[in-house]
């Protein structure tokens, strides 16, 4: 069962650098939400403090009716199977093939029996078309296919919210739009609740129900993509068109 994700005033600082900065953000159930940035404008960081991996200043997230930001970290660790990741970088387990490392959280954090665990890995593997893999190392896989496996990965004990980093970075655009295909087809077909960090204006606005824009660790936009398209802030005209010129500090 999908739910929605709430962030309410929530900031984050580390030593002497203001990261996020009051960022409030409602995620309905069952939608995408993209949130768009450049490099640097805290958009991991709140993405981050969303899946419970970096605890916020202050602030409160919920997910669904559980407030993360005010259990502790071994409470946390009980609802993880609440929240699904898809890092930048996948996060594989190179010592692992593809099988075991989509069957880690099923074995180590829900300690699910054998038969259980195949069965779940076969289904997972099967909805990002990953079929017939399972004895396959990291090494052996194209960057899509590793992405691919991540998200079955984060898939498997059956999340209601996904986390995507950066899910698009370092792909070619043909397997781009497979990954934004396949974001749309979970969506729909696991019934999950997604959040996308992206600076992929095109990808950001082509699979999402909603889109925020997060300059300097806060929100400048946040609407659908016909009508962030159509706006007339300089500022979202500028990222959206990749100007140089304009109200967003560009740093060299």
């Amino acid at each position: 069962m999908s739910v929605p994700l709430t962030v309410t005033d929530l900031c984050l600082t580390l030593g002497a650098n203001e990261i996020l900065c009051h960022v409030n953000l409602e995620v309905p159930a069952r939608n995408i939400v993209s949130i768009m940035g450049l490099s640097g404008s805290g958009k991991t960081s709140l993405l981050r403090c969303m899946a419970g991996l970096v605890r916020p200043t202050s602030g409160a997230i919920k997910i669904g009716d559980l407030e993360i930001t005010e259990i502790s970290e071994e409470g946390l660790n009980k609802h993880r199977a609440r929240m699904g990741m898809v890092f930048q970088y996948s996060a594989l387990f190179d010592s692992m093939n593809v099988y075991d490392n989509v069957a880690f959280g099923l074995r180590y954090n829900l300690h699910l029996p054998r038969a259980q665990v195949r069965s779940k890995v076969e289904a997972m593997l099967a909805a990002v078309g990953m079929e017939g893999t399972e004895k396959l190392f990291p090494a052996e896989l194209s960057g899509g296919m590793r992405k691919r496996i991540s998200l079955a990965r984060a898939l498997a004990p059956g999340p209601q919210v996904v986390f995507y980093d950066e899910p698009t970075s370092g792909l070619d655009p043909i397997v781009t739009t497979m990954m934004n295909e396949l974001i749309l087809s979970v969506r729909d077909s696991q019934g999950v609740t997604s959040v996308v960090v992206t600076h992929d204006v095109q990808s950001a606005l082509s699979i999402s129900d909603r889109t925020a824009l997060l300059v300097d660790g806060r929100i400048l936009a946040y609407d659908t993509p016909e009508q962030l398209r159509a706006s007339e802030d300089a500022g979202v005209r500028q990222f959206l068109t990749g100007s140089s010129h304009g109200p967003i500090l560009v740093s060299a």
